[in-house]
C-alpha cells in the first residue's frame, strides 16, 4: 500500500486530554480569592452607602432637605433584594446564586442609571457626585461578579459523584 500523506499532514498534533494537573494550572492562572474578596468589599460599601451615606448626603446637599429617617426607610425597602443575596454575594462560591445576583445588581445599576440622568437636569453638583458614586460602585459590582462568574467552575459540566448506599 502506498502512503500518500504530506509532511504537513505528518506534523499535525491530535488534541490531548485535558488532565487534571492542566485543570489545576488553568486555575493557578485565575485566582479566585482576590475577585471574590473585591466584590465582598465593593458589595459592603455599596449596601452602606447606599442604606445610610446616601439619605444623608442627598438631605445635606438638597435646598428643599428631604427627611434623613425617610430616605434611610426607603433605602432600605428598596435594598430588600440586595440584603437577600448578600450572603451568596459574601460568600462568593455558588454560580448560580451569583448569576441571580448579577441579574439583581443589573436592575440596580439601570435604575441608578436612570436616576443619574434626570438629575442632571436639575441638581447640584454635589448631588450629582452622589449618584454617579453609587453608578460606579454599582458597575465595580457588576464587573467583579462578570469576572468572578467567569472563574468560578462551570455550571454545565458538573460531573456529580454517585451515591453511595
Amino acid at each position: 500500500m502506498a502512503n500518500n500523506r504530506s509532511n504537513q499532514d505528518n506534523n499535525i498534533q491530535t488534541p490531548t486530554k485535558k488532565t487534571p494537573q492542566a485543570a489545576n494550572a488553568v486555575k493557578a492562572q485565575k485566582p479566585i480569592t482576590p475577585i471574590r474578596q473585591r466584590l465582598m468589599v465593593t458589595w459592603l460599601v455599596w449596601l452602606v452607602f447606599r442604606l445610610l451615606a446616601l439619605p444623608i448626603l442627598i438631605s445635606v446637599f438638597n435646598p428643599s432637605n428631604p427627611d434623613i429617617i425617610g430616605g434611610i426607610a426607603w433605602q432600605a425597602l428598596w435594598l430588600v433584594p440586595a440584603f437577600v443575596l448578600t450572603p451568596s454575594v459574601l460568600r462568593g462560591r455558588s454560580p448560580y446564586a451569583l448569576l441571580i445576583g448579577s441579574m439583581f445588581t443589573l436592575v440596580y445599576l439601570g435604575a441608578s442609571g436612570v436616576v443619574l440622568f434626570t438629575r442632571i437636569y436639575g441638581s447640584s453638583w454635589a448631588e450629582i457626585v452622589v449618584y454617579l458614586l453609587d453608578f460606579v460602585l454599582l458597575l465595580a459590582i457588576n464587573v467583579w461578579l462578570f469576572i468572578l462568574l467567569k472563574r468560578l467552575p462551570s455550571m454545565n459540566n458538573v460531573v456529580k459523584q454517585p451515591r453511595s448506599r
